[in-house]
């Protein structure tokens, strides 16, 4: 039967605050956190995050759903192309062995990347929006959506490969994509789609042998309360001082990941 642990549960409570304070994916944070700390094999923190992150990604597209700030469309156009993506990557990682030497050190070291072009996205993400917006030009629905498609793809391999991705990445690219969408329904699309996306993901590691439910159970019993905390204060904190601060830090750990 899986146990609670406290130490797993105090962390998922101060990355649950994080996320609920900044909007940044919990994998950005609990897989790193979980390898580098805890000493948790790379493959099992990432199948364990999928699931954790399922769990509070549900939570949060039932908010945006009420408020009416998800456009169905756009996350449709998403899991088009993850949800395949994700199921290929995981047919790989079954057929190449998962706890093999050189598939943890390929997911080690894809999470390192992916952490440091999380970082890059938080820190120019403004910038890169007001860009979008000046230069919009005439819609063109088809490439539109064949973008959004292959985004997804990407997303989906990066995701079933990390738990990565699917956060700060997703919804820096939509708002180059969708730079007439207001901020809050790109936000909620992205949480939407990423439901789906770690859930399969999530699952495919479970059959894979690569979800600890005990580390599980410890997270959400943690995280729940430090998202709902971190949510009430995030009008109060100064944003750009906080997506700098947390670039930085994903900055460091992505550098010490790909470096080994």
């Amino acid at each position: 039967m899986p146990h609670i642990d406290l130490m797993y549960s105090v962390s998922g409570l101060g990355v649950g605050f994080l996320v609920g304070l900044t909007g940044v994916g919990g994998g950005s944070l609990m897989t790193p956190l979980l390898v580098l700390l805890f000493g948790v094999h790379p493959a099992t923190a990432v199948g364990t995050d999928l699931l954790y992150a399922a769990a509070t990604k549900a939570t949060g597209t039932l908010v945006h759903g009420l408020k009416g700030s998800v456009d169905w469309r756009v996350t449709g156009r998403l899991a088009a192309g993850s949800v395949p993506a994700a199921a290929v990557t995981l047919w790989m990682l079954h057929r190449y062995g998962m706890n093999s030497h050189g598939a943890t050190t390929l997911i080690q070291t894809v999470l390192g990347v992916a952490l440091l072009v999380t970082s890059v996205a938080l820190i120019f993400r403004p910038q890169l929006a007001a860009f979008a917006a000046r230069h919009a030009s005439a819609p063109a629905p088809l490439r539109t959506a064949l973008l959004t498609a292959l985004t997804g793809a990407v997303l989906g391999v990066l995701v079933s490969l990390t738990s990565v991705g699917a956060g700060a990445i997703g919804v820096t690219v939509l708002l180059l994509l969708y730079p007439a969408l207001p901020t809050s329904r790109i936000v909620g699309s992205d949480i939407a789609h990423a439901v789906p996306l770690t859930l399969i993901a999530g699952m495919g590691h479970w059959l894979l042998g690569s979800v600890d439910w005990s580390l599980l159970l410890s997270l959400l019993v943690g995280s729940m309360p430090g998202i709902a905390i971190g949510s009430h204060l995030s009008a109060r904190a100064p944003d750009a001082l906080l997506r700098n601060l947390l670039a930085a830090t994903l900055t460091l750990i992505g550098v010490r990941l790909v470096i080994g």
